[in-house]
């Protein structure tokens, strides 16, 4: 008689278990799903330039987070783009988890001019033409303060 509601119990805990499992798999992939697609970034276009940030800057940016920055020059114009000192996005090799991304272009597709993490700020930037593509990428682990940027523009 024992050895019958072994197997039955057995089995009952591996089906509760497993439920459980795919249960929590699905709430964590709702939840990333649902920050990720909650909207930051600007495409800004004032002409006396400006200054953007990180989501909750100088608090520590959210997880899981994708924002894409085109600033937009006057034609005949270039952007020059300068990084806050108080400056802080997890470092890692090749910048290849949280990190901010600079193109030379309107797209993500443009020439790349760097890929910076870490705590020190990153040169001036310079843009070849009226447009500079910036993305900021945070992924699920480790958020720090993040970045506040400020541009103007000068004649090509």
């Amino acid at each position: 008689m024992l050895a019958e509601p072994f197997p039955k119990v057995v089995a009952s805990l591996i089906i509760l278990h497993l439920s459980g499992a795919t249960k929590k798999g699905t709430e964590k992939q709702t939840t990333s799903e649902t920050q990720k697609s909650v909207q930051c970034g600007t495409w800004t276009k004032h002409a006396e330039g400006g200054v953007f940030t990180s989501p909750n800057y100088p608090s520590k940016y959210p997880p899981d987070r994708e924002c894409i920055y085109i600033i937009e020059a006057a034609p005949r114009q270039c952007i020059e783009l300068y990084f806050d000192e108080k400056y802080s996005i997890e470092p890692s090799w090749e910048c290849k988890f949280d990190h901010i991304e600079v193109r030379d272009g309107p797209f993500g597709f443009s020439p790349i001019i760097g890929r910076f993490c870490g705590q020190q700020n990153p040169p001036v930037i310079k843009s070849s033409g009226r447009f500079l593509w910036i993305k900021f990428f945070a992924d699920g682990e480790l958020e720090s303060m993040g970045f506040s940027a400020r541009y103007n523009f000068t004649p090509e």
